[in-house]
C-alpha cells in the first residue's frame, strides 16, 4: 500500500491560480456567447418587425421543398388565412392554379426554375385565396441561405396586380374599338374625296382646298393604325404575314408618302434604289410602317433647304459574317435601317451626319414588329421653318394616293 504524500504549497498554489484562469476564460466566454445571442436574437426580431410591417405585399419563405416558413401579414391579407394555419403546414403550391403550374412543366420546380438557374425571377403567377378568388399577382423569387451560406429554401414576394392588369386589358379594348370606329368613317371621307378629286370639272382652287383635306385624313389614318397596331401589340394579338418582299418598293412608297409633306416644308427627297430591286422575306406592311416612320422622322428633323436620300444597297453584316444584309440609308438625318438577307433580326443605327439638324442619339425604343430602333422621343432640335404657302400654291404637287 502506497501513500501519497501531501503536496507541496507551491504546488497547490498553481493548481488554485490554472483554476481561476480557467474560470475566467470560461466566464469570458459565456458573456461573449451571450452578448452574440442578443445580437442574433435582435437581427432576427428587426427582421420579423421589417416582414411584419409589409401589409401590401405577401412575403412567403419556404423551405427547399416548398414547405412555407414564412408568412407575414400581406400574405394574410391577400390570402386570407392567419399565419397559425399555414406554417409548416401548406405547400406554397397549394396557393398557385394547378394548371398554370402543369403548363410550366409542374410542381415547385416551376415556380423556382428561372430564379435557381439565374438567381432570382419576376413574373406574372395566378393565386388562389382561401375564398377561392383568383388573383393576378407579380411574384419576384429569390433562393434563400441559411448562417452557413447553405441553400435553405425560398422566397416569394407578391404584389397583387389584379386591378392594374384589369385596368390595362380595358385599356387595349378601349383604343382598340376607338381605333376601329375611327377608321370606318376616315376611309369613307377618304373614297368620297378621291371620287371628287378625279373630277377633271373640278377648279384649281377647289381642288387644291380638297387636297389639303385628303392629306390630313390620310394622316390621320396613318396615325389610328398606329395607335390600333400599338393595341395589338400590348395585347399580345400582333400577327406576322412573311413573304417575299421588294424592299425598293418600299423604300418608293415611304418616298411618296412623305413627298407632299417634304415639299411643303421645302426639304428635297431623292430615291436611289437598285433597278432589279432587292427581296427579302417579311411583312410587307409591317416593313413599310417601318420605313415611314423613319423616313417621316427624317424629313421632320431636316431644316428647310436640307435634302433626305433614301438609299438601298445590298452589304455585308461584319467581317466576322458572312451573312447578307439589306441596307437603307436615309443621308441629312442620319437615319439607318439594316435587314439581313437571311430573315434574322434587322439591326439599326441612328448617327448624325453632314447637313442634319442636329445629331440624334443610338439606342432609342425597339419595334416589336422586327427589332429594329425607333429614334428617341427626346427634345426636338431647333429647326427652320419654312415660309407658309397658300393651298393654291401646293396644288401642284404629286398626290399621295
Amino acid at each position: 500500500m502506497t501513500l501519497l504524500e501531501p503536496a507541496p504549497a507551491e504546488e497547490l498554489a498553481r493548481l488554485r491560480a490554472e483554476n481561476s484562469g480557467l474560470r475566467a476564460q470560461m466566464q469570458h466566454r459565456d458573456d461573449e456567447l451571450q452578448v452574440a445571442t442578443r445580437m442574433l436574437q435582435a437581427r432576427a426580431q428587426t427582421m420579423t418587425s421589417v416582414i411584419d410591417a409589409v401589409t401590401e405585399q405577401s412575403i412567403i419563405g419556404t423551405d427547399v421543398d416548398g414547405v412555407i416558413r414564412v408568412w407575414n401579414p400581406g400574405a394574410e391579407r391577400m390570402l386570407g388565412l392567419p399565419r397559425a394555419d399555414v406554417v409548416r403546414r401548406r405547400s406554397i403550391t397549394e396557393f398557385h392554379l394547378p394548371e398554370e403550374l402543369d403548363d410550366a412543366g409542374g410542381g415547385l420546380a416551376a415556380l423556382v426554375r428561372t430564379a435557381q438557374e439565374q438567381g432570382s425571377d419576376v413574373r406574372d403567377w395566378t393565386y388562389v385565396a382561401a375564398d377561392g378568388a383568383e388573383l393576378t399577382v407579380s411574384v419576384a423569387v429569390t433562393p434563400r441561405t441559411d448562417d452557413r451560406g447553405v441553400h435553405a429554401g425560398w422566397n416569394f414576394v407578391g404584389t397583387d396586380m389584379t386591378e392594374a392588369r384589369a385596368t390595362e386589358r380595358m385599356k387595349d379594348q378601349f383604343v382598340s374599338l376607338i381605333s376601329h370606329e375611327l377608321r370606318t368613317p376616315l376611309t369613307s371621307i377618304l373614297g368620297y374625296l378621291e371620287l371628287v378629286l378625279d373630277d377633271p370639272d373640278l377648279g384649281e382652287e377647289s381642288r387644291a382646298h380638297l387636297d389639303t383635306v385628303e392629306r390630313n385624313a390620310q394622316r390621320l389614318l396613318r396615325l389610328v393604325g398606329d395607335l390600333l397596331f400599338t393595341a395589338q401589340v400590348d395585347a399580345g394579338r400582333f400577327s406576322l404575314q412573311p413573304a417575299d418582299v421588294d424592299l425598293a418598293d418600299v423604300v418608293r412608297a415611304a418616298e411618296e408618302t412623305v413627298r407632299v409633306t417634304a415639299a411643303a416644308t421645302g426639304v428635297e427627297v431623292l430615291v436611289d434604289v437598285p433597278d432589279g430591286g432587292l427581296v427579302v422575306h417579311g411583312d410587307a406592311v409591317r416593313l413599310g410602317q417601318a420605313c415611314d416612320n423613319l423616313v417621316s422622322n427624317a424629313v421632320k428633323f431636316t431644316p428647310a433647304g436640307g435634302r433626305v436620300t433614301l438609299a438601298l444597297r445590298s452589304a455585308w453584316r461584319t467581317a466576322r459574317s458572312s451573312t447578307p444584309r439589306r441596307t437603307t440609308r436615309c443621308r441629312s438625318p442620319g437615319w439607318r435601317l439594316a435587314t439581313p438577307a437571311s430573315g434574322s433580326p434587322p439591326a439599326s443605327r441612328v448617327s448624325s451626319s453632314p447637313g442634319s439638324s442636329a445629331p440624334r442619339p443610338a439606342g432609342g425604343p425597339r419595334c416589336p414588329v422586327s427589332g429594329w430602333g425607333w429614334p428617341s422621343r427626346g427634345p426636338s432640335p431647333p429647326r427652320t421653318t419654312a415660309p407658309s404657302r397658300s393651298p393654291v400654291s401646293r396644288a401642284g404637287a404629286p398626290r399621295s394616293r
